[in-house]
Parts: C-alpha cells; structure tokens; sequence
C-alpha cells in the first residue's frame, strides 16, 4: 500500500486525475472530493479525535507555535474546516487582526462557522467558500497563509501553492501541515494496516460512511512525500523552504517565505 507511485511522478491517462487510487476525470475530482466532505462534515471533530487519538492537537499546535502569527496580522486557514487553527489564530491577532476561514465544502464552512460563534469568536473572522486553486483575494494580502490536511485533497497542488504564495505579503509565510510518509520501515506497514482497516471500520461506527475513510486513506498514500512537496514550495516562488516530521513522518508540516 506505501508503495503506491505518487502522481506527480507516474503516468496517468491525459485528462485524469487520481481520487485515492483511482483514475477520475479532472473536472469530476473536486465534486467526489465536495461529496466526500458532505457526508462526514458533522462528525469531522469527532473522527479527528478517533482516528489520531487526539495527537492531531499537537500537531495544529506545533504549526501555531511555528506560524509566528501575532497582532495586527492578517491570516488566510485555507480548507479552515471546523476551525481549530482559525480560533487560536484569532486569538493571536486581536482587534487591530483578522482571520479569514476559507474552505471549498460549504457543509465544513457552516459546520465551522457555527461552532465558532457559539464558543464566542466572531469579531474578527471572516468565513469565505473557496478553491485553493483560485482564491478570491488580492495579490500580497495575507501575513501567513496555512492549510491544514487539506492539499492533498486539492486536484492541481501546484497552481493551488501558487496561488497561496501570490496573496501572501513579501516576508509572509505558508504553512502546510499534512499526512506524509512515514521514515521508519516498521511503522510504515503498522500505519497501512490501521488505515486500511481501522479507519473505513471506525467511520461505519461512528459516522456512518466507511467509503469516504477509505478515500481519506487512499488519499494519503497518493499524496507526495517531504521532498517532492519542499520542491513543489520552492518551484511556486517561495524561499526557506523546510519541513519538520512528526509522530514518525506520519505527518509534515512545511513552511516557506515570500521572498
């Protein structure tokens, strides 16, 4: 299952795309993926919890902590979700900042925008719908950019990074926290076997859709590892480019400037 060629490094039929393990035509990807999103929306922070065992918390941290965000800042939480890095980042930007929560799921956006509200942030959020592939937001506009476990959803990653760089302020940083791939051999086949079996089994329990986990899953596996991605950062125009592994490469985060 690890050895699953990464697409933007194997042969695909012109005109196609990969959704988990299957090939799907461009302009259908993002509305199986929209579909995906629907069905778990309402039991996302529940699975996040189930499926990482709460160790997903020490990730977003680890990327707040190295977001440098502060007050008067201007952030963009790009497939923002249900909120969990939009709330500490409005946290730490105060009055004078502003958040902007963007996701292409309006399910997600409300689920988000509502939990937010009513835990009593709202003064300076903004809740946007929209393609990490064509934001709606001006040239040099944001302070920090970040998207959590959300490109390796995005069907064209390098125009979605160069999108991101283009509305980030010169001396701005993105940041992407994702799924990556394991550097130790053993964990490697422990993390397959609970993907492939634990995770479609916990979402029929819990949220009533084995399907859309074994796409998560899939999606995964298909996503490109640290290096090729730090590549994919630099070839969209940012500088710095690095990555920090966690919990075994399990996931990664990434984080570039805006030269």
């Amino acid at each position: 299952m690890s050895d699953q060629p990464h697409p933007e490094t194997s042969d695909k039929p012109a005109g196609t795309t990969h959704f988990g393990y299957r090939q799907v035509p461009v302009d259908e990807k993002a509305k199986r993926v929209a579909d995906v999103f629907h069905s778990v929306a309402g039991k996302y922070d529940l699975m996040n919890d189930l499926m990482s065992m709460g160790i997903h918390r020490l990730w977003k941290r680890f990327t707040i902590e190295l977001s440098g965000v502060r007050k008067g800042h201007r952030v963009l939480d790009i497939a923002g979700g249900t909120g969990d890095l939009t709330k500490r980042f409005s946290e730490l930007v105060g009055d004078t900042g502003e958040v902007v929560l963007a996701d292409i799921n309006d399910s997600m956006l409300k689920v988000g925008r509502s939990r937010l509200i009513d835990e009593g942030y709202a003064g300076n959020i903004e809740y946007v719908q929209a393609d990490a592939e064509h934001l709606p937001f001006p040239d040099s506009s944001f302070n920090v950019v970040s998207i959590a476990f959300g490109l390796r959803n995005v069907t064209d990653k390098d125009q979605a990074l160069r999108e991101m760089t283009r509305v980030l302020k010169p001396g701005g940083k993105l940041l992407v926290l994702e799924f990556s791939k394991p550097t130790i051999p053993m964990l490697s086949r422990a993390y397959d076997l609970y993907s492939f079996t634990a995770l479609p089994m916990m979402g029929k329990l819990f949220a009533g859709d084995s399907e859309s986990y074994k796409y998560l899953a899939e999606s995964i596996r298909m996503h490109p590892d640290q290096e090729t991605l730090k590549q994919m950062m630099g070839d969209a125009g940012l500088v710095n480019c690095k990555y920090h592994n966690m919990t075994g490469g399990i996931v990664a985060l990434h984080a570039g400037v805006k030269p």
